[in-house]
C-alpha cells in the first residue's frame, strides 16, 4: 500500500512537471522572434526545441531518472531568466509596475500637468 501511494505521488508530480513544461513551451511560442534577439537571449527556435524536448522527457521518461531533472532546469531557466526579459521587451510584463509607480508618485490634488499649482504667485 505504501508503494502504491508513493507511485501515485510520483505520477502526480510527473503530470505537474509536464504541464509546467507545456506552459513554458506555449509561452515561448507566443512571443515574437525579434523579442528574443532584443532581450539578448537565445533564439526562439532554440527555446522551442529545448522546452519541447523537456516536455516530452517529462511526459514519457520516469521522473526518477536524471533526464527530467535536466528538463526541469531548462524550464526554470526559461521561466526565471528568458520569459521576464522577453515580456519586458514586448511591454507585457510592466503593467503592474506602472500602476504601482503611478500610485507612489501621484502628487497632491492641486498638481497641474506641469507641477504643483501655487495660485497666481
Amino acid at each position: 500500500m505504501l508503494i502504491t501511494g508513493f507511485f501515485g505521488v510520483i505520477a502526480l508530480l510527473s503530470w505537474a512537471l509536464f504541464l509546467f513544461a507545456l506552459f513554458a513551451f506555449v509561452d515561448a511560442a507566443i512571443h515574437r522572434e525579434d523579442a528574443y534577439r532584443a532581450a539578448d537571449k537565445k533564439s526562439k527556435p532554440f527555446w522551442l526545441v529545448v522546452l519541447g524536448l523537456a516536455a516530452v522527457v517529462m511526459k514519457f521518461v520516469s521522473i526518477l531518472s536524471f533526464l527530467p531533472i535536466i528538463g526541469l532546469v531548462a524550464v526554470i531557466v526559461y521561466m526565471v531568466d528568458v520569459r521576464p526579459a522577453v515580456r519586458q521587451v514586448t511591454g507585457r510584463g510592466t503593467g503592474g509596475n506602472r500602476t504601482a509607480f503611478r500610485r507612489r508618485n501621484r502628487g497632491s490634488s492641486s498638481d497641474g500637468p506641469y507641477g504643483p499649482y501655487n495660485g497666481r504667485r
